[in-house]
């Protein structure tokens, strides 16, 4: 189960104090590295969620796991977490991270599937009639999904623009199922 109140009080006092070093986007790229590790390794999960194991252990695994890879200051984080026995919550406290840097810099993040890759030119494109749409800056994230047949499916935060060929093809087969209109 998440803890959401851990991992977004964790991750706000991590923003004040990158902020104060002018570094929130190292420090971001650091713990999206981080937990990148920790969903693909079972064990590294498993670790962190040991209470038999000891915290000093803990925090010398990763600072061997993580030390030249991030900052000093991920790194004291990291130690700092781990002291305070939260390092089960990394992953949450990276994708708390993540949402209040978008919204304190006015970004938002958007999720698009496509049924192929495109292009970087339809990418900044699709890019900045977003940043119409929504007003603000936007931070894209591309995936491909074969299933949807054609089109795009576009996720803004709870709102989802399903523009698929998948989705035309189940209300066409929806109004088929219901018959002739009486209108």
């Amino acid at each position: 189960m998440k803890n959401l109140l851990v991992a977004r009080r964790y991750a706000q006092a991590l923003l004040e104090s990158a902020g104060t070093l002018q570094a929130v986007e190292d420090t971001a790229r650091d713990l999206e590295s981080v937990a990148a590790v920790l969903n693909a390794s079972r064990e590294l999960r498993l670790l962190a969620g040991s209470p038999v194991v000891r915290p000093a252990r803990k925090e010398a695994i990763f600072r061997e796991l993580f030390g030249k890879r991030v900052g000093k200051g991920t790194m004291d984080f990291l130690a700092f977490v781990i002291a305070r026995q939260r390092e089960a919550h990394l992953g949450e406290i990276a994708e708390q991270f993540s949402l209040l840097r978008d919204m304190k810099s006015g970004v938002v993040g958007v999720e698009v599937a496509s049924a192929l890759a495109l292009t970087p030119a339809q990418e900044q494109d699709l890019s900045r009639a977003l940043g119409r749409a929504t007003g603000k800056g936007v931070r894209l994230k591309f995936t491909v999904d074969p299933a949807i047949r054609g089109g795009l499916v576009v996720r803004v935060g709870d709102t989802v623009l399903d523009a698929s060929v998948r989705r035309q093809l189940e209300l066409l087969k929806a109004r088929f199922i219901a018959g002739p209109s009486t209108n």
